[in-house]
């Protein structure tokens, strides 16, 4: 259906500009109700995009500022691979006490989705020392040596609780303001060991060395296999240490 679907959110909501970042979707300011918002629109399934607003208005409801899900005028928070959700201003972290602030909201994060369900048709990073494909990933495109690399480094994480990641925390997926931090684009968010979101600048999350090193590891080789095989994917790789 496409932007046609905008109209769900009632007659007057319309598109107003493009905006820069998200990959897999086609992301516009739109103005719904009289209000500035963003609507998202992709090809995920409905059950995926299910999970998706349902986390995202639990972490709302819990406190957290997030992309909170507008609902169309029937109710319904998505429609037509369609989302629209509550427009977030702030800039990225800039500064060491930024990534704290940082590091803080999203270990909140994980401490409010302890026990969440696996995104539908995804797999964590552990799920793949035995699977070989989920969703974006597919390990047996990727050289027999590089994935025993990768499964190396995931297998330093096995065993620990799992909870949702973010998955995505680079400076453009952050909004910062005096009083809050918020997380956005939740496009690669799934359940997984939470180390893999304390990856930050300047060690802004204070890991010690050997945690700092496994969480490193671990990251790097799923930025490898989740983006293979572009020029990045190939780079991430050669980060992870041989077994």
């Amino acid at each position: 259906m496409g932007w046609e679907a905008l109209s769900e959110w009632g007659a007057d909501a319309t598109r107003v500009e493009p905006l820069t970042g998200g990959v897999a979707n086609d992301v516009w300011s739109v103005r719904v109700g009289g209000r500035l918002a963003v609507g998202r629109l992709g090809s995920r399934s409905d059950a995926d995009l299910a999970w998706e607003t349902e986390l995202l208005s639990h972490l709302d409801r819990a406190g957290l500022t997030v992309p909170a899900p507008i609902p169309a005028m029937d109710g319904r928070l998505f429609a037509d691979g369609l989302m629209v959700m509550t427009y977030l201003e702030g800039g990225p972290p800039e500064t060491p006490s930024d990534w704290r602030r940082v590091a803080g909201t999203v270990r909140k994060l994980h401490r409010l989705t302890r026990g969440w369900p696996q995104r539908p048709g995804w797999r964590s990073s552990t799920d793949l020392l035995h699977a070989d494909t989920g969703t974006r990933i597919d390990l047996r495109a990727m050289p027999p040596e590089g994935v025993a690399r990768c499964r190396a480094a995931w297998a330093r994480l096995a065993g620990r609780p799992a909870c949702v990641v973010h998955g995505d925390l680079n400076p453009g997926n952050v909004r910062v303001t005096a009083n809050r931090v918020a997380l956005i684009d939740w496009d690669e968010s799934r359940v997984d060991v939470p180390d893999l979101d304390l990856v930050l600048p300047g060690n802004a999350a204070g890991l010690d060395g050997a945690a700092y090193d496994i969480a490193a590891q671990a990251s790097a080789a799923w930025e490898a296999a989740v983006c293979w095989k572009d020029d990045y994917a190939v780079k991430r790789l050669a980060e992870v240490r041989a077994v």
